[in-house]
């Protein structure tokens, strides 16, 4: 899927996972790209990669969206370097174990919630308030099955996650009509948070999904890439499931 020439596509958690395969895609596509994470020398390897691949501008830029300093100075200096966003997705998050719920922290549930929405918000509603009054924009929020499937071993990040697509929602009216605002409700992934997974973790996430099997980064671009896209036009405010089936 094309029609991203020229235009600056900011990514958060961009450095790996999903994120990685879709600043590549974008990238692919034409994009100028922001690649946003916590660990800077992984975003400057990225943007390496893509330019000498793709021939775009790629920004590498430390960010930890939980800190809305951070989330600021995430924004003025896109703007400052591009003068302008076309595309912001929302991909940063995570979800730590804990041995049980009442075992959960204050700090843990903090940084969850943080990272899973606080942020999101934060840049959503500086960026999107630019892009209407640029005249455009899309805005992408990676949310989880977690969200209408929650379970007890990752309640804050589901609760978190729920909070992510009433934002969609929401943030859909407030800046329409000119920018669209749309989330990727994602299954699981092999990324490398994956791989703390218990071989019993792997096995349950794959028996409740229709397709039998959790998914690979590269199968979430796809649905991005359409919500980014002149393609999805009349889309907006809607959660779109990307999630193998799970029952």
């Amino acid at each position: 899927m094309g029609g991203f020439e020229r235009q600056v596509v900011v990514v958060t958690g961009g450095s790996r996972g999903m994120g990685r395969a879709m600043v590549t895609a974008f990238a692919a596509a034409g994009a100028s790209v922001v690649i946003a994470s916590r660990k800077l020398e992984a975003c400057r390897e990225l943007a390496g990669e893509v330019t000498a691949e793709h021939g775009v501008d790629a920004l590498p830029l430390a960010c930890n969206v939980s800190r809305w300093n951070d989330c600021d100075a995430l924004v003025d200096t896109v703007y400052d370097r591009f003068g302008r966003v076309d595309v912001l997705v929302n991909n940063a998050g995570l979800s730590p174990l804990y041995p049980a719920l009442d075992e959960v922290s204050e700090a843990l549930f903090d940084k969850v919630v943080g990272v899973n929405l606080k942020g999101p918000f934060r840049l959503a509603a500086a960026i999107g308030t630019r892009m209407v009054a640029a005249g455009g924009g899309a805005i992408v929020n990676i949310s989880s099955i977690a969200a209408i499937r929650p379970g007890p071993a990752e309640l804050p990040y589901a609760m978190a996650k729920a909070g992510l697509n009433t934002m969609t929602e929401g943030l859909a009216q407030a800046f329409g009509p000119t920018v669209r605002v749309n989330a990727v409700q994602a299954g699981p992934f092999r990324t490398d948070i994956s791989t703390a997974w218990s071989p019993d973790v792997v096995a349950r996430f794959e028996q409740s999904a229709a397709l039998g099997r959790i998914g690979e980064p590269e199968e979430v671009v796809p649905a991005v890439l359409y919500l980014a896209s002149a393609d999805a036009s009349f889309t907006s405010g809607a959660v779109l499931r990307v999630d193998g089936g799970t029952a």
